[in-house]
């Protein structure tokens, strides 16, 4: 079994550039996009299995988490999204996803690559680095739209393929 140690990055060690992770999270945010756009109207706000939220409230928890993650990390100023600006219609919410990825693309080229294997809080509660704060965002992104593959199936529809990330 590998120590902690062992996996400790150093901070020129790099697997891809900044670029390439923007562009591979940007990927996975089309995805996610193009899943909000297959629910139908009705089905986006309320459809649900076995007690799990409705695809929306997944959406609302993604975009809670993303550019104010990356604001957090570009600044130190850990902000929560706002629950107020929950909406009522797809093309409201594709909205605010797509105001959230404008803002996305805005704040990761003003972060240094060192800043990513920095330690931080995020929220005031989160502790890590600012690279596994950002995989996190990714990765719960990933879950979420695990669940909204389950919903549309569910309904019948046939989901975006998964490996079809713009």
């Amino acid at each position: 079994m590998m120590s902690t140690k062992e996996l400790t990055p150093s901070a020129t060690a790099s697997v891809f550039t900044p670029e390439q992770l923007l562009r591979h999270w940007q990927g996975h945010r089309g995805l996610t996009r193009k899943m909000i756009e297959a629910f139908p109207e009705d089905k986006l706000f309320t459809h649900s299995i076995g007690g799990m939220r409705p695809f929306s409230d997944l959406v609302y928890e993604i975009l809670g988490m993303a550019a104010p993650c990356l604001q957090g990390i570009a600044t130190e100023k850990w902000q929560k999204w706002a629950d107020a600006a929950k909406v009522n219609t797809k093309a409201e919410l594709l909205a605010l996803w797509d105001e959230a990825t404008a803002q996305i693309n805005e704040i990761f080229p003003t972060i240094p690559t060192q800043r990513f294997q920095e330690q931080t809080v995020a929220f005031g509660q989160w502790p890590g680095t600012c690279i596994s704060i950002l995989f996190y965002a990714i990765d719960n992104e990933i879950h979420h739209r695990g669940q909204a593959y389950v919903y549309l199936r569910s309904l019948g529809i046939e989901p975006p393929a998964f490996w079809d990330r713009p």
